[in-house]
C-alpha cells in the first residue's frame, strides 16, 4: 500500500487542482456581482463603481406600450448617481447566482432577481453579466437586464 501512496497524491493533486481553481475563480466572479447589489443595497455608488469596468455598458430589454421589445441603453453615471443619492427605499435586487461559465479571463454569468424597494415587490427578471479578469481583479463590462412585474420565479 505504501508504494501507491506517492502515486495516489499525485492523481489526486492532479484532478483536485482545476476543480479547486475553478471554484475560487467561480467565487470571485460571484464576489464581484454581489458587490455591487451590496453598493445598491448600501447606496453606496463607489463600492458599485469599484466592479464595473471603465466602458462598462448596461441594457435593458423591455416591452413598450404596444408589447413590442426594445432594447435600451442606460447611463452609468445616471445610475451611480441615482445609486449615491440618498432615498428613502432600500434598493434589494435578490439574486441567485443560476450559472455561471469562465473560460480564463472571461466569464458570463446568468442570474434570475427580484426587485424590492424596501420590502415591497417591484419587479423581476434575469441579468446577464459579462465580466473580464483586470490586473485590479474581475470588472463587469456589459450588463443586460429584463424587467416584468409577473411570471416571476
Amino acid at each position: 500500500m505504501k508504494s501507491f501512496l506517492p502515486l495516489l497524491i499525485l492523481l489526486a493533486s492532479t484532478y483536485a487542482t482545476p476543480v479547486l481553481a475553478q471554484t475560487s475563480t467561480e467565487d470571485s466572479v460571484k464576489n464581484t456581482i454581489s458587490q455591487l447589489f451590496e453598493g445598491m443595497r448600501k447606496g453606496d455608488s463607489a463600492m458599485v463603481k469599484a466592479v464595473l469596468a471603465d466602458n462598462v455598458v448596461f441594457n435593458g430589454l423591455t416591452r413598450d406600450k404596444n408589447n413590442d421589445l426594445q432594447v435600451t441603453a442606460s447611463q452609468v453615471q445616471r445610475f451611480l448617481t441615482a445609486v449615491g443619492t440618498p432615498h428613502t427605499d432600500v434598493w434589494d435586487e435578490r439574486i441567485t447566482f443560476d450559472k455561471v461559465l469562465v473560460d480564463g479571463p472571461l466569464a458570463s454569468v446568468w442570474t434570475p432577481y427580484r426587485f424590492y424597494l424596501g420590502d415591497k415587490f417591484s419587479h423581476c427578471g434575469v441579468n446577464s453579466f459579462q465580466l473580464y479578469r483586470s490586473a485590479r481583479g474581475w470588472k463587469i463590462f456589459h450588463l443586460v437586464d429584463t424587467r416584468r412585474k409577473d411570471h416571476c420565479l
